[in-house]
C-alpha cells in the first residue's frame, strides 16, 4: 500500500495511481427528509527558506513568529486484515485541506485525483442506529475504509455509534447541524449550521475530527464556499450518486451503482449510512466491487478541524455536558427485572 499526498490550493498536484434518505429508526420510519428527522428529538437510544550564497552577507535576525500550525490528525492503529481474499484498501492518500480544496466533478473540477478502477466510499447522514453498525459490519467484512459525514444533532444522540466509526478507522467529517439546505439560508444562518455541526461532532466523538465538509443535498452557494475556503475545510460533492434515498431496493441499488461505475470507470461514491437499503446492500455491492477489480482509495486528512469556541460553547449548552465521555446506554443501564 502507498500513502500519497493530495495538496490543495498551493498545488494542482495531481495524485496517480489507485484512490439515502430514508431514516429508519428500529427498521419502522419511513420519513425521507434528513432535516425533519434532525429537528425532532432521535429515539433513545509550509515557508521555503532561501539559500544565502558565498556573496550575499546574511545578518542576525530574531526569529520571526510563526503562525500556529494545526495539528496533525493522530491515526487509528489497525490490525491487519484477517480475511483472505478482501476487498481492503488499495491506497491511502493524504489531503492538505489549506485553502479549502474541493472534490467530487459534480461540483469542482480541479483535482482528479483518482486513476481507472479507484473509488472512494463516503456515507452522510449518519450516525443511526442499527443502519450505521450494519454498515460498519459490512465495511469490516472487507477490511475495507470510507468516509463519514456526519450530522451534528444525530452526533450527539449517537455518540456511542460514531464513536465505533472512529474506532474503525474510518474517517468522520461534517454535514451541517441539522441537514438544512444552505441555499436556502441566509450566509449567517449557514455558517452557524456549518460550525455547529463540526462543532457537534467533535463534542460527540471527544476527539478531532477531519476538516471534511458535504453540503447537503449538495446545494451550495458561493458565499458558503468561500467561507468554508477561509476555514482551510475541504469540500466534497460526487462522481456517482446512489440516490439511495430513492432507490431502496437492495438489487436495483447496486445496479444503479454498478452501471453508473463501470461507465464513468472511477469516483467518489455518495451514500447514506441511516438508509435500512444501503446497510443491506453493502455487503453484495462491495462484493461485486472487489469482482470487477475496482480498489478502493481511503481519504484521510493532513490536519484536523479547528472548531471555534463560541459553537464549542453552544454544543455544551446542548448537551448539557457529558457526551464526550459517554458510555454506551446498556453499559450504564442495565434492566435487572421486568
Amino acid at each position: 500500500m502507498r500513502a500519497i499526498v493530495v495538496y490543495g490550493v498551493s498545488a494542482v498536484a495531481l495524485v496517480g495511481l489507485g484512490i439515502g434518505s430514508l431514516f429508519i429508526g428500529g427498521g419502522k420510519s419511513t420519513n425521507t427528509d434528513p432535516a425533519a428527522v434532525a429537528a425532532k428529538p432521535a429515539p433513545v437510544e509550509a515557508t521555503a527558506a532561501l539559500a544565502p550564497s558565498s556573496k550575499v552577507q546574511v545578518t542576525a535576525q530574531a526569529p520571526a513568529v510563526q503562525p500556529p500550525q494545526p495539528a496533525p490528525m493522530p491515526r487509528v492503529a489497525e490490525a491487519p486484515c484477517q480475511t483472505p481474499g478482501a476487498l481492503g484498501v488499495g491506497r491511502v492518500v493524504e489531503i492538505d485541506t489549506s485553502g479549502g480544496p474541493g472534490f467530487g466533478f459534480q461540483h469542482f473540477k480541479a483535482y482528479d485525483f483518482l486513476n481507472a478502477g479507484e473509488v472512494v466510499l463516503t456515507f452522510d447522514d449518519g450516525p443511526w442506529p442499527g443502519n450505521t453498525p450494519a454498515v460498519l459490519a459490512a465495511l469490516a467484512a472487507q477490511c475495507t475504509k470510507a468516509t463519514f459525514f456526519s450530522i451534528g444533532k444525530h452526533a450527539i444522540w449517537h455518540p456511542e455509534i460514531l464513536k465505533q466509526v472512529a474506532a474503525a478507522g474510518h474517517t468522520v467529517g461534517s454535514h451541517t447541524w441539522s441537514h438544512a439546505d444552505l441555499s436556502k439560508k441566509t450566509p449567517d444562518e449557514g455558517k452557524d449550521e456549518i460550525e455547529k455541526g463540526i462543532s457537534a461532532v467533535r463534542a460527540a466523538l471527544g476527539g478531532p475530527i477531519a476538516p471534511f465538509f458535504r453540503f447537503p443535498t449538495l446545494r451550495q452557494t458561493p458565499e458558503m464556499v468561500s467561507y468554508l475556503e477561509g476555514r482551510n475545510i475541504a469540500m466534497f460533492s460526487t462522481d456517482v450518486d446512489s440516490f439511495d434515498f430513492k432507490i431502496h431496493k437492495e438489487d436495483q441499488l447496486i445496479t444503479s451503482v454498478m452501471s453508473k461505475l463501470k461507465k464513468q470507470g472511477k469516483g467518489i461514491i455518495l451514500m447514506h449510512d441511516f438508509q435500512h437499503g444501503t446497510a443491506q446492500a453493502l455487503p453484495q455491492l462491495l462484493a461485486d466491487l472487489k469482482a470487477g477489480g475496482f480498489k478502493i482509495v481511503h481519504l484521510r486528512p493532513k490536519s484536523v478541524a479547528e472548531t471555534l469556541p463560541q459553537y464549542d460553547a453552544m454544543m455544551s449548552q446542548e448537551i448539557k455536558g457529558g457526551t464526550a465521555n459517554a458510555k454506551p446506554t446498556n453499559s450504564v443501564v442495565r434492566t435487572v427485572s421486568e
